[in-house]
């Protein structure tokens, strides 16, 4: 009995003790974790202090508007020439750089991608060549860079043009009086001279008088063009609805990695993944893992055949995801399933938000434009006619590269909307700048190609819409212009291993072979005749007008967006 009593009495008294050492272990914690920011900050200070920067909150850091950082970059170029700290919060900052000089130095190291962002893009598109460093990279690249060889993206743009064609010509089953089955069909069988209803759904909208938010159809385009080209699809992704919710996961992931960026409680890999932000991501990560993984499967399907196995194995060049899966098959160990699969969710991902982005922006710049519009498409017209007869083969590839105007335009509208706005690399190794300033290891540094492309400094008067900046006997600094970014000196980076590995020396050898030094985007081509095969078919259709009511507010995601959507009034050409 008296037992009993004295262990209830003393159970109370445990837990007390319990809650003293407790306390008195979290205010330890406490107190360390404040000793370290403190100490960390400090040195932060004095590693950007020759940077001066607008007054930061000693915690909270530049507290910038939502959806106002682009007009926030502006303003720190108009007072603080080259470079500028952005304190996120207390204990992290990043130099933002938007000078041409300052971007020749860093993209000419071998500094890695800025772990501390990037990382949280791994769950998404996993470590393929976006987020790989070093040798692992060059690997990589040497392996694709054949998937994006001159000879093999002569024949995709017949598949461009048919995906535009598509966009323009709007073969959506409720305006098709043919029926989805025998609209697929014949594109199958002839892609390059579809059957196309009478009326378009362009043309219906146009006929009500009322504007067309542009970046989801084109997204669908880009969409349809990189599946085809890359991953071998057979199929329309325009005429499929299912397709939608991969466009919005990849929506959504764009949005939640910026959100995830600027909140210092969602660094932390647990607390995000219990967040509703970061169930959100984890539920579009999913979506988008779904749709790499069918196209993955498909295409292995497809392999299986013997007689699509032998077509392949005669290919000079193999598509992207062929190139993938062969290397799989010679070298078990070469590359994984999760390697593949990295590969293929970062590709799917920039082989069509990147240029879709590029897209739109360069036809709300020629919307807004209409005289530099016009004389792009009598340049188009005095080359391929109004478009009725236009056949995809070597004279119309020959044709794209006869544009000089309307390539200046688009130039033009790519530096003062580029696709990408920025990239991030961190230091590791101190850098001294041209003009004498320098930063420690281990400094993210934020290289704003926004604000590259926006100095005044750089180029005058640079919100005014010139092409003639871009005029052949137009002179400007070799990193001026970078929407594409720009690769690092091959010399830089192989000199910079321990050991010069021979895949990397190989790679360098073919660059300098071809009298260039360095590595640029690897679907920089690719790209750039995607943006030309849709200026010039959607200008021989259309004439594209501004929607005054709703302008469109540039905001900086993985790729450019716009806050409110891009709407143009489209007006059908006779």
């Amino acid at each position: 009995m008296s037992g009993s009593a004295l262990s209830s009495t003393r159970f109370p008294g445990s837990i007390y003790e319990f809650l003293q050492v407790a306390s008195v272990l979290s205010l330890l914690l406490l107190l360390f974790k404040t000793a370290q920011f403190y100490l960390h900050r400090q040195w932060l200070l004095r590693a950007t202090q020759q940077f001066p920067s607008p007054p930061s909150h000693w915690f909270f850091g530049h507290k910038i508007p939502k959806d106002q950082e682009l007009q926030d970059i502006l303003k720190r170029i108009k007072n603080f020439p080259s470079a500028c700290p952005h304190w996120l919060w207390g204990s992290k900052v990043r130099l933002q750089v938007y000078d041409p000089d300052y971007m020749k130095l860093i993209l000419g190291r071998s500094d890695p991608k800025a772990h501390g962002s990037y990382r949280f893009l791994a769950p998404w598109i996993g470590y393929g060549l976006l987020l790989l460093n070093g040798q692992t990279w060059f690997q990589h690249r040497r392996m694709l860079t054949p998937a994006f060889h001159y000879d093999t993206l002569k024949p995709y743009v017949g598949i461009m043009a048919d995906s535009v064609r598509v966009m323009l010509q709007k073969v959506l089953v409720h305006f098709s009086p043919l029926g989805s089955d025998t609209v697929i069909a014949a594109q199958r069988v002839q892609p390059s001279t579809l059957l196309f209803p009478k009326r378009d759904k362009w043309e219906q909208i146009i006929g009500q008088d009322s504007t067309l938010d542009i970046f989801q159809h084109i997204t669908l385009m880009t969409l349809d063009t990189i599946m085809k080209c890359a991953f071998s699809h057979e199929g329309s992704v325009q005429l499929d609805r299912k397709y939608k919710s991969y466009i919005q996961a990849v929506e959504d992931l764009n949005n939640l990695f910026f959100l995830r960026l600027l909140n210092i409680f969602h660094q932390n890999d647990i607390i995000y993944n219990v967040s509703s932000n970061g169930r959100r991501a984890n539920s579009a990560c999913r979506l988008a893992h779904d749709h790499t993984d069918q196209v993955i499967k498909s295409r292995r399907a497809q392999l299986q055949d013997e007689g699509e196995l032998e077509k392949v194995k005669k290919k000079r060049r193999l598509d992207f995801l062929d190139i993938l899966l062969f290397a799989r098959i010679e070298n078990g160990s070469s590359l994984s399933d999760k390697d593949l699969r990295a590969e293929v969710d970062t590709f799917m991902f920039e082989g069509h938000d990147t240029t879709a982005s590029g897209i739109s922006w360069i036809f709300y710049a020629l919307a807004t434009n209409p005289e530099h519009q016009q004389r792009c498409r009598k340049e188009i017209q005095s080359l391929l006619g109004d478009g009725a007869s236009i056949t995809y083969g070597p004279h119309f590839r020959d044709d794209l590269d006869k544009m000089p105007y309307t390539t200046m335009c688009i130039k033009e509208a790519l530096r003062i909307y580029p696709p990408v706005p920025g990239v991030s690399r961190e230091l590791s190794t101190p850098v001294t700048f041209p003009d004498g300033r320098s930063l420690p290891k281990g400094i993210p540094v934020m290289l704003s190609f926004y604000g590259l492309h926006h100095n005044p400094t750089v180029w005058p008067n640079p919100e005014v819409f010139d092409p003639s900046r871009f005029a052949p006997e137009s002179p400007r600094h070799s990193h001026s212009f970078l929407p594409f970014s720009g690769g690092a000196s091959c010399y830089e980076i192989c000199k910079g291993w321990r050991t010069q590995t021979s895949c990397a020396m190989q790679i360098a050898k073919e660059v300098m072979k071809r009298k260039k030094n360095r590595l640029n985007c690897i679907g920089k081509q690719f790209a750039m005749n995607e943006l030309k095969v849709a200026v010039a078919l959607t200008l021989l259709r259309f004439e594209l007008l501004p929607d005054p009511t709703r302008i469109p507010v540039p905001i900086p995601r993985l790729v450019l967006k716009s806050k409110n959507g891009i709407h143009l009034h489209l007006k059908k050409l006779q």
